[in-house]
């Protein structure tokens, strides 16, 4: 598995977020979804990574900072078929390498939604 900076272009990034933000609108209040559209994840303060392994998409995380030494944790899925294959726990474990690189003493967390 590879984990790298993703502009966000290719189909299965676009799939796999499509399926995050569908499934955040159907188990949780509008209000309380805070998940970023592709458009969203774009945005200069955010870092996106996706993980694939032989060209297919795995997963993803973004990472946006806020002010000073704090991040936020962003749009954290895994796809269906890699469920249950470590890609959340390789994912957050490069978030979090990366955060500590930055500099960053504090990490906001996904919200999760039940």
């Amino acid at each position: 598995m590879q984990i790298a900076v993703d502009r966000l272009t290719c189909d299965g990034v676009r799939g796999l977020l499509e399926a995050h933000l569908a499934d955040m609108y159907a188990t949780s209040p509008a209000e309380s979804v805070h998940a970023l559209d592709m458009q969203g994840l774009k945005h200069q303060s955010i870092t996106f990574w996706s993980a694939r392994e032989n060209g297919k998409v795995l997963g993803c995380v973004a990472l946006k900072h806020l002010a000073g030494e704090h991040g936020e944790i962003k749009s954290m899925r895994s796809a269906e078929n890699a469920r249950h294959r470590g890609v959340a726990t390789a994912l957050l474990q490069h978030l979090i390498t990366q955060a500590k690189h930055r500099g960053y003493c504090r990490l906001i967390p996904i919200r999760i939604n039940k």
